[in-house]
């Protein structure tokens, strides 16, 4: 519908009455009764008839008006014969007798009562009946165009929800000969808030409590409207809980209750609180969630790290993951718990300044490695399945929640293994002895070496100093030869133990594959190195099996004495 549209009825083709003056249209005489076309007339109801009113305005003769005039600015009210109403006369009809209106009657009061109110900034009373492109249609008396902007302070969500309200309204302007009116409401309630406003201002205090309605929600806050001045809860302010959004909280248009925080009169700006009409709840943690008080919370946030669980209204604690299970290590807590969950926490520590509580939920149930000691003590033989393999062990596991480590360098006692997984493969089953059990860290270490006798241990009586040894090149390097002695056992001739001349390089005089045989001149069995003389072996033979001097074995060198040494010598002299 445009503004061109909104007409009252019969006025498409007829605007005689446009230039009337209201007063003028009454003036008459007490003795005659002067009826002219054009103007309006007091008129009597003298029947009825069906739709239809007879209306007698003093003319020869009685006219009729349809009922549908009477009834469009009154729908319930009863029409009934001596009723007095102003009409407007039309024409004169040619057969006789005057055609009337008292739809126009009322247009033309309508319009000098538009005019005068405009002139005097008054109000005109109004129904909404519809809605119409860009606002609402409303009955002043004859249709005026309310703009969508000028409806309220706001905008409003349900304009369904105003049809067939009746408010007050300001005009902005009219067009008589185009039968265009423009309404507002909004300068009206922008009046009343400046007035409410000056009276706020003089009466506001902080520390007050009053009652606002919610008119914005945003991120960071509510704005709510005071009865003349908007004030900002700030979320901080809301509660003394965790809030992730206002809207979980409140809707616009609610009403409550908030604190007046802070007024700047200059600036008209007011901070409100909402949690501040409530004691703070961590007034009373100290007392009453003391460490080790199991009580029950409610998952209210999870993280990478942890759940924040809210044990009432403003106190909140949280669960590190590492607090979360004895026996499962999750990747994230949401794999144990949900938001929303209700559980039973323990009390591990409360720093009431900073407002931290940290909870467990593992300390509930039997800590398992309380009684891995007694399970499994040290130097016991267990089997177990690989769970997992890496560059510096192997995982085996042991029970629900307890896994044990064999370090790479537990595995053999001479195999120089690069990687684990060249010997093991991930849900082998395996031995292992158990090394060492640390409980605070949670570490179950293992060996699998130590099932055996340490070769190294046995290498020092079997290889004494003096004795004569055999074996295959293992390799040939610049500094030295390596000779196998047994499996896992090597000797190492050094370069400057190969001749008494002086040899640069054995890499040309010796190949991997050949046997050879060479003196020991030293061994440690905790440095895992046996030290073998080509050199010192020949001077022995050339000495009837003496051992040179030089490489005789001091007391504290080793296990061996020059005694034994010396029998272990002659041994060999018999041999041959």
């Amino acid at each position: 519908m445009t503004r061109n549209e909104i007409q009252p009825a019969g006025a498409a083709d007829d605007n005689a009455f446009e230039d009337i003056s209201f007063a003028e249209l009454f003036e008459q005489d007490d003795n005659n009764t002067v009826i002219n076309v054009g103007e309006v007339a007091l008129g009597t109801v003298v029947g009825l008839a069906g739709d239809a009113v007879l209306i007698d305005v003093g003319d020869k003769a009685e006219s009729y008006i349809p009922l549908a005039e009477f009834r469009h600015e009154d729908p319930d009210r009863e029409i009934t014969i001596g009723d007095q109403f102003e009409v407007f006369i039309e024409k004169r009809k040619e057969e006789g007798g005057l055609l009337l209106s008292r739809e126009k009657a009322i247009a033309i009061k309508v319009w000098e009562q538009i005019a005068r109110i405009q002139e005097e900034d008054g109000t005109i009373e109004g129904r909404i009946d519809s809605r119409v492109k860009g606002g609402m249609s409303v009955d002043i008396g004859v249709p005026a165009f309310l703009p969508y902007s000028q409806i309220d302070l706001r905008p409003v969500k349900d304009l369904d929800a105003l049809i067939g309200e009746t408010y007050a309204f300001k005009i902005l302007k009219f067009n008589r000969k185009r039968n265009n009116v423009v309404i507002s409401r909004r300068v009206i309630l922008e009046e009343e808030r400046s007035a409410l406003r000056e009276q706020m201002r003089n009466t506001l205090q902080e520390g007050q409590i009053i009652r606002g309605a919610i008119t914005n929600i945003t991120d960071y806050g509510l704005f709510i409207d005071l009865g003349g001045m908007d004030g900002l809860c700030h979320i901080t302010d809301l509660s003394w809980g965790r809030v992730s959004h206002p809207s979980k909280l409140y809707t616009v248009g609610e009403e409550l209750e908030v604190k007046i925080l802070k007024y700047d009169k200059d600036s008209n700006r007011i901070s409100l609180g909402v949690k501040q009409l409530k004691t703070d709840p961590w007034e009373q943690v100290p007392e009453l969630y003391a460490p080790g008080a199991r009580v029950p919370g409610k998952v209210v946030s999870i993280t990478d790290y942890g759940v924040f669980v809210e044990l009432e209204e403003g106190v909140e604690g949280l669960v590190h993951i590492s607090e979360m299970s004895w026996s499962k290590k999750p990747k994230h807590p949401s794999k144990i718990v949900g938001v929303g969950d209700a559980i039973e926490v323990q009390v591990l520590k409360v720093e009431a300044d900073t407002k931290r509580i940290s909870l467990g939920m593992k300390q509930l149930l039997p800590n398992p490695w309380d009684v891995v000691e007694e399970s499994y003590p040290v130097g016991a033989i267990i089997e177990g399945k690989i769970k997992n393999i890496t560059d510096f062990g192997v995982f085996i596991g042991i029970e629900e929640g307890i896994d044990g480590l064999i370090h790479v360098s537990d595995l053999s006692w001479t195999e120089r293994i690069k990687h684990p997984s060249e010997k093991y493969a991930k849900g082998e089953t395996i031995q292992a002895v158990v090394l060492k059990i640390d409980k605070e860290n949670e570490r179950f270490s293992l060996g699998v070496k130590q099932l055996e006798p340490d070769p190294w241990q046995a290498a020092v009586t079997n290889y004494p100093i003096g004795s004569t040894v055999e074996g295959a090149i293992t390799n040939v390097t610049d500094f030295g030869i390596f000779v196998q002695l047994e499996e896992g056992i090597e000797g190492l001739v050094h370069v400057s133990e190969i001749s008494k001349d002086k040899v640069k390089t054995p890499v040309e005089m010796f190949k991997v594959g050949d046997n050879l045989q060479a003196m020991v001149i030293n061994v440690s069995a905790d440095d895992r190195k046996i030290g073998l003389s080509i050199k010192a072996l020949q001077e022995k033979e050339e000495n009837n099996g003496v051992i040179p001097e030089e490489y005789m074995p001091k007391a504290q060198e080793g296990p061996s004495t020059l005694g034994d040494l010396l029998k272990a010598a002659a041994g060999e002299n018999s041999q041959k």
